[in-house]
């Protein structure tokens, strides 16, 4: 089955052309020199960039694949969450495409396609535990099989991703956060400094990240208006640790409530998926664990739309259709379809 994918879930513009033999396509409109002038992603100025962006997008990517519209067989588009106005621009031209040349149609929830994002180059190990760790979401998620999800844990405020993005504004390093925090993190100490982790007693599931961005503010402070390098290198260690520890603690503590037995594979999702740090905590804890662990390929991580033409595709092969009635939303909790 040919399906053109789109997202546009907050500040990239993304097509992807996906069939049976894997991803033909997958191209993204960045907008990240939009909002690095003003530290984060302005809504107002992603929802007119995706405007501006898509049709060029989905243009470049059906050349890339190859395919003319009159090959797609079905469209997929990101419904939500995500910024409403951003996620409007994409879903209403997915439909737009799906109803001029009849297609079958799917809205896919954002978080549902970061986890399939795993499964695009081979076959996820099921039953799994997914960690969907991003900008906008930090969460544990048991997947029994494509469609069947239960949530275990959820951030009680910040996600990990936002969490990095605004300490890398606090210290001056610009945006987006994450990468510039593991690249200054590469050079500095483990335990020069301490920072807390959040929600850290025995059996919590749960996530919490404001006390962490409080105490990187409040050691900044400490530090005075002339910081070091190396000072910033220390904080910046002492940050990604803090929040590496939190991910793997609580992951841990979800394979401990599922029990022995109910998990085979270990996965991370969401665009913290990139970072080596992580990856490498969590390869050790899949082995010490004895689960399957294959870390998703860096392109998959980051918002693309190859993920939601996946997700979209394993939706449609199993009989799901969404009327062009579906309206977008900023907030909904996954949710099982099969």
């Amino acid at each position: 089955m040919r399906v053109l994918g789109i997202e546009s879930s907050c500040d990239e513009t993304a097509v992807a052309c996906v069939d049976d033999g894997g991803v033909r396509s997958n191209l993204i409109s960045s907008q990240v020199d939009l909002h690095r002038h003003f530290g984060g992603v302005v809504p107002e100025l992603a929802s007119r960039a995706h405007l501006s962006n898509i049709l060029p997008v989905l243009s470049a990517a059906l050349e890339e694949a190859g395919w003319t519209l009159d090959e797609v067989e079905a469209v997929a588009a990101t419904a939500g969450p995500g910024l409403i106005g951003a996620v409007l621009m994409g879903l209403s031209c997915a439909k737009s495409v799906a109803w001029a040349r009849r297609l079958p149609f799917v809205g896919v929830h954002h978080i549902e396609g970061h986890i399939l994002a795993n499964d695009i180059e081979r076959p996820m190990t099921l039953p799994a535990l997914v960690l969907v760790v991003s900008g906008g979401h930090t969460q544990t998620v048991w997947m029994e099989a494509p469609g069947r999800y239960r949530v275990l844990g959820k951030t009680r405020d910040d996600a990990a991703g936002e969490t990095l993005d605004k300490a890398a504004k606090l210290m001056g390093l610009g945006y987006p956060g994450g990468p510039l925090i593991e690249k200054l993190a590469a050079g500095g100490r483990a335990g020069a400094i301490s920072l807390p982790v959040g929600l850290r007693r025995r059996g919590e599931l749960d996530f919490s990240f404001s006390g962490l961005k409080t105490a990187v503010r409040l050691r900044l402070e400490a530090m005075g208006d002339e910081v070091s390098e190396a000072d910033r290198a220390d904080l910046a260690r002492a940050l990604q640790d803090a929040v590496i520890e939190s991910l793997v603690l609580k992951t841990a503590a979800a394979l401990d409530a599922l029990g022995a037995g109910r998990v085979r594979g270990l996965y991370l999702a969401g665009g913290v998926a990139r970072n080596a740090a992580l990856r490498d905590a969590f390869e050790s804890l899949a082995a010490a664990r004895r689960l399957v662990f294959t870390p998703p390929p860096p392109a998959y991580c980051t918002d693309n739309a190859a993920m939601i033409a996946w997700a979209g595709r394993h939706r449609l092969l199993a009989g799901q259709r969404d009327s062009l009635q579906l309206g977008a939303f900023a907030r909904r909790p996954l949710s099982s379809w099969s």
